[in-house]
């Protein structure tokens, strides 16, 4: 199965995640550090869900799964225990049009979820044919590579991206050719895109 990589506005997602064990604390929490508004059905939760759920960052339902759990979600998540409730909500969710993720048989759901490093605005994902272990150790790996440097250095082109675009839009398209070519990579890790980016301000 071939695989088209998106990524979503997570503020802009509203998210039910069904099962509140380690898998869907897990999805659960991965989502509100996206932006997502969350709900997590489910008659028990762990501590760490119950700790966002006292800081406001998700609502838990404390009930058994219904279908019209997924009236108003725009993404859906079925982490339970079940083999026989994971593959109801994939039914569920599959005929009302819903992005869903099946957690233990994901070829019932219509989208997975791919290792993820994230730092600031960079974000990198990676899928590894349905290998998550394997999808963990190429991320980890780029992750050592691309750190805060990049983070920086991405800021600081969003910054300057709005306020040349703000001026007028050639400045952008003058500006970017040079700052995003070949040796951006090269600058951003040896410390001198800084300087480039300061030349434009």
């Amino acid at each position: 199965m071939s695989d088209f990589p998106i990524a979503l506005h997570g503020e802009r997602v509203t998210a039910v995640v069904i099962g509140g064990g380690a898998v869907g604390t897990r999805k659960a929490l991965a989502l509100v550090e996206a932006g997502a508004s969350v709900r997590v059905i489910s008659p028990l939760a762990t501590p760490e869900l119950e700790d966002a759920e006292r800081l406001r960052q998700v609502t838990i339902v404390r009930e058994s799964y219904r279908s019209d759990h997924l009236e108003r979600a725009t993404l859906v998540i079925a982490a339970t225990d079940s083999r026989e409730v994971n593959a109801q909500i994939a039914v569920d969710a599959n005929s009302r049009g819903k992005l869903v993720n099946i957690t233990d048989y994901p070829d019932e759901g219509n989208f997975h979820t791919m290792a993820l490093h994230r730092s600031g605005d960079v974000t990198i994902a990676v899928s590894s044919g349905g290998v998550p272990g394997a999808a963990a150790r190429i991320r980890d790996a780029i992750a050592e590579r691309f750190d805060g440097r990049y983070e920086r250095a991405v800021s600081a082109l969003r910054g300057l991206r709005s306020r040349l675009l703000a001026r007028d839009e050639q400045s952008w398209k003058t500006a970017a050719p040079k700052l995003l070519g070949d040796d951006f990579c090269d600058s951003v890790e040896d410390g001198s895109f800084s300087e480039k980016v300061n030349s434009w301000r």
